[in-house]
């Protein structure tokens, strides 16, 4: 059996839908089991990676899990899967690891916790296989409410690269290294198919969607003040540094989706079209 965290992410209900159709044995968890809709047959239990107490009903009878975790009880999370007879995690990390690998990253945060997960399943029995992608597409759903209300999106670096990535792509992924023993144990860097500006995505979602949409372009410091409360300082320190750093930089790109799906990866504007009724939506 297979279990699922995160369930009510965009990644896990895809990934969810595929191994089910694929009838796989299935297991979802998340911290609000009572908002999860399995299809029938999917049992839905709760799981809170933050409380170890969950872990023992949620790992009985599971061989491999689709992990998603904060470092937070991150070694009891291991300690009760190795317990349980899991023998494959798949680890949902991030592309940021990859420059800091060799050190200690005290001044990010992001990647320090996506480091601290793979680590503490590298050092166990358990064979793990890493995703790390770059930059989720969905990331452009924060400019959402912006767009409907009419208002301009504000950037602190309309000329930062990313590397927007298809969720429906990720969760393609993952059912490929979780369904084929030859990706057991790999490390694979994804991304989208382009480097794009922030600008650049802006005027494919003003495409998709046939309306203007202006930017209005913010220092650092007024982009923090509009996003207190959402965002958390650190958080968005780091982000800012990780945006200065590709501004009019493209960044590096991968062939590993199709390397692992035996599809290209999606495009932004294909997310955009998959994505509309969030820009539009009144």
């Amino acid at each position: 059996m297979i279990l699922i965290t995160g369930g009510r992410g965009a990644v896990a209900t895809r990934l969810l839908a595929l191994l089910h159709a694929d009838g796989i044995p299935v297991r979802v968890g998340s911290t609000a089991r009572a908002d999860l809709t399995p299809p029938p047959g999917v049992e839905a239990v709760t799981l809170d990676l933050t409380d170890p107490a969950t872990f023992p009903a949620a790992l009985a009878g599971v061989t491999s899990v689709f992990l998603y975790a904060t470092p937070d009880h991150i070694t009891d999370f291991v300690d009760h899967a190795h317990r349980a007879g899991v023998t494959h995690v798949v680890v949902l990390s991030s592309s940021s690891v990859l420059g800091v690998l060799e050190s200690e990253p005290k001044d990010d945060p992001l990647a320090g916790s996506h480091l601290a997960v793979e680590r503490a399943l590298l050092a166990s029995p358990i064979a793990t296989t890493l995703l790390r992608p770059g930059s989720f597409a969905s990331n452009a759903a924060s400019w959402a409410w912006s767009m409907r209300a009419g208002l301009p999106v504000s950037l602190p670096f309309p000329g930062a690269h990313t590397d927007p990535l298809h969720e429906m792509d990720l969760a393609e992924a993952a059912h490929a290294v979780l369904t084929d023993p030859r990706h057991r144990g790999g490390r694979f860097t994804l991304t989208g198919p382009e480097s794009l500006t922030f600008a650049e995505q802006i005027e494919r979602l003003a495409a998709v969607t046939g309306r203007a949409i202006a930017v209005k372009h913010v220092t650092a410091e007024e982009w923090k003040e509009e996003t207190d409360g959402h965002i958390p300082a650190v958080y968005a320190d780091a982000l800012l540094a990780w945006w200065a750093s590709t501004d009019g930089r493209p960044v590096p790109l991968t062939r590993t989706v199709e390397e692992l799906t035996g599809h290209p990866a999606r495009s932004f504007t294909v997310w955009a079209t998959d994505h509309i009724a969030h820009f539009t939506a009144s």
